[in-house]
């Protein structure tokens, strides 16, 4: 599923979209900017990168952070519920991993990615490995699989 025809059935359908993202540091916002009309649809992007960004712009409580990690499904969940309050978008998405090449552990390997999903009432969170050495290989894994998710939800 390409951005093309998800960006065809975001304005058919006016639904409204916001993301919040960390591993793929803006990518995915890029991806829906880059298409003409995407104002119909594109509302924000939040690149909450840092631990400080999640809790003071998205109101992640630093608990779950502090208990859970970050690159977590506790923490996805936060940032996907918190997002919605802001942006008031019709759908909303959370992105939190580890895109390597360092920063990866037996317990959270590199390629490990969180995707939330808030659609109405709906919380989808998306746990996700993605096999690849390389940083910008799993950037684009995450937003193609976002673009699919969020295809597959409407």
């Amino acid at each position: 599923m390409s951005i093309q025809l998800l960006h065809k059935k975001l304005i058919k359908k006016k639904l409204t979209i916001s993301v919040a993202e960390s591993c793929t540091g803006g990518l995915l916002a890029h991806n829906f900017t880059q298409l003409a009309n995407s104002s119909k649809y594109f509302q924000m992007g939040l690149t909450t990168y840092s631990n400080q960004a999640k809790i003071k712009i998205l109101k992640v409580n630093k608990n779950i952070i502090k208990k859970y990690g970050a690159v977590s499904h506790e923490c996805c969940k936060a940032m996907v519920q918190n997002l919605s309050k802001i942006s008031k978008s019709k759908i909303n998405i959370s992105i939190t991993g580890i895109a390597g090449p360092g920063g990866g552990s037996k317990v959270k390997p590199i390629g490990l990615v969180f995707i939330g999903i808030k659609k109405g009432k709906t919380i989808l969170i998306s746990q996700n490995r993605f096999k690849s050495g390389k940083r910008n290989i799993i950037q684009k894994l995450t937003v193609k699989k976002v673009i699919k998710l969020i295809v597959d939800l409407i």
